[in-house]
């Protein structure tokens, strides 16, 4: 039976963003990849599944610190580190390189360097801080919504802006230029859904964690959905300053930009969370 062509470009997508297995691809084509980027924002959701279901596990085992630990770990090993990789490379290339030129061969080096060296340290750090920090009760839809939304963010460069690689082997050229505004817009309406179960899931408990056990659920349902909401705004805007510094310093983008707007992105929303969970109690006790 002839497999669905949307159902293909989601595993063409899941085999270039992930280690995970997909099912044999027989006769593939190059413009699957190509049109595969509108379910890249999906593909987070089942990363972020994976991560949540680990740190669920773990979290019956040991203390919370040690469990976001193993998520991120299991994390890693489910993309083969393949944002964080680019992250430390644009680190390396918009750190070290005075020009274009410098900026792009740097980022072409294999090798890390020392700033991103520091910059994959901090942020992973960073990642654990924030994750430590959030009641265990709203980590399983914050970690979803935030491998989402991140995903979703960076994709948005290769809508706006142009990629600045000529040289054939990069591993993003056959994305550039194949995402339209509204393709991009479809992908986060696709992503939403998928997470829309996580937080209708966690919603009575992300009162109780709260404080808000006495708010309707309708209210609670509102009130997450609207920190999500900001959440998501302040990782959109983020990625918007991340593409106008590379547009400033390369004229568009590389893979590698890509990963670190997602990178970015989803420690942006992570930290907006944790920010704005208070006004969840506030909203409870009001």
């Amino acid at each position: 039976m002839t497999r669905p062509r949307q159902v293909t470009l989601f595993l063409v997508a899941t085999q270039f963003l992930t280690r995970l297995p997909v099912p044999p691809l027989p006769a593939f084509q190059p413009v699957w990849l190509t049109r595969s980027a509108r379910y890249f924002p999906l593909v987070g959701v089942l990363v972020g599944g994976i991560n949540a279901g680990t740190w669920w596990l773990c979290r019956h085992v040991f203390p919370a610190s040690v469990s976001i630990g193993l998520m991120m770990a299991v994390s890693l090993l489910v993309t083969g580190a393949f944002h964080e990789d680019g992250f430390a490379d644009a680190c390396d290339g918009f750190g070290g390189g005075a020009s274009r030129e410098r900026v792009l061969a740097i980022m072409k080096d294999s090798r890390v360097g020392a700033y991103g060296a520091m910059g994959i340290t901090l942020m992973l750090g960073l990642k654990w801080s924030v994750l430590a920090a959030l009641p265990d009760a709203v980590i399983p839809p914050v970690v979803v919504s935030s491998h989402m939304v991140s995903r979703w963010c960076a994709i948005g460069l290769i809508w706006g802006l142009d990629y600045v690689r000529s040289e054939e082997g990069g591993k993003s050229k056959p994305l550039a230029d194949s995402l339209s505004g509204a393709d991009w817009v479809l992908s986060g309406l696709i992503g939403a859904v998928a997470v829309a179960p996580w937080v209708l899931g966690a919603t009575a408990s992300v009162g109780a964690a709260a404080s808000v056990g006495a708010a309707p659920w309708v209210a609670r349902m509102a009130w997450v959905a609207a920190l999500l909401a900001a959440a998501t705004l302040v990782a959109a805007l983020s990625a918007w300053l991340a593409a106008r510094y590379f547009k400033r310093r390369i004229g568009g983008y590389t893979g590698d930009c890509l990963g670190a707007t997602q990178q970015t992105a989803e420690l942006v929303f992570l930290l907006t969370m944790l920010a704005v969970l208070p006004l969840l109690r506030s909203a409870g006790s009001g």
